[in-house]
């Protein structure tokens, strides 16, 4: 892992289909879409949010699915239909005001590898495509859909000294019974 000032990251950008999700997608018989969320991802964006950090999700497809979770977490940011994610990836840090140095990026599949590049940080589910785990900084153990936000959201917490202040909220003080 090259290195990297974990405090200096202040926004974290996340593909959907294949990291915030396993990648499957369902289709009902009228058309709908229907994708699935993993509760640990959400729970470590809300404490990602909690430290200080801002999230933009980017993918190229569009579900009101991903408009729902976007909206029950939070996100500040969403881009739907990016079939190309540089250009929209540059427009989000210009709206932020923040510098591709300051970002995380978890990718999972080609699309991705332009931003991927492009950023302070960057990160894939442990089933991500083979080129995509070879240029990131960070593969997870965990696969997509299945808590490799949460694990890449207490990676940065830890190396930046911010874990504590997420745990704060669920221990007692030392010495105070629960």
């Amino acid at each position: 892992m090259r290195e990297v000032d974990f405090a200096t990251i202040k926004l974290m950008v996340l593909d959907v289909d294949g990291v915030l999700t396993d990648g499957r997608i369902t289709l009902t018989e009228s058309g709908e879409e229907i994708k699935t969320f993993h509760a640990r991802d959400g729970a470590g964006m809300k404490y990602w949010q909690r430290v200080g950090g801002s999230l933009a999700i980017i993918t190229g497809r569009g579900s009101p699915a991903v408009i729902r979770r976007a909206d029950e977490i939070g996100v500040s940011v969403v881009r739907l239909h990016a079939k190309v994610k540089l250009p929209v990836y540059h427009e989000v840090l210009a709206e932020l005001g923040i510098p591709p140095e300051q970002t995380v990026v978890l990718g999972d599949d080609l699309t991705d590898l332009p931003i991927l590049r492009c950023c302070g940080f960057s990160a894939a589910p442990q089933d991500a495509a083979e080129e995509v785990r070879q240029a990131v900084d960070y593969v997870c153990r965990t696969p997509g859909g299945r808590g490799c936000v949460r694990e890449v959201v207490e990676l940065i917490c830890k190396r930046a000294g911010t874990w504590q202040q997420v745990l704060a909220r669920y221990l007692p003080p030392e010495g105070q019974e629960p």
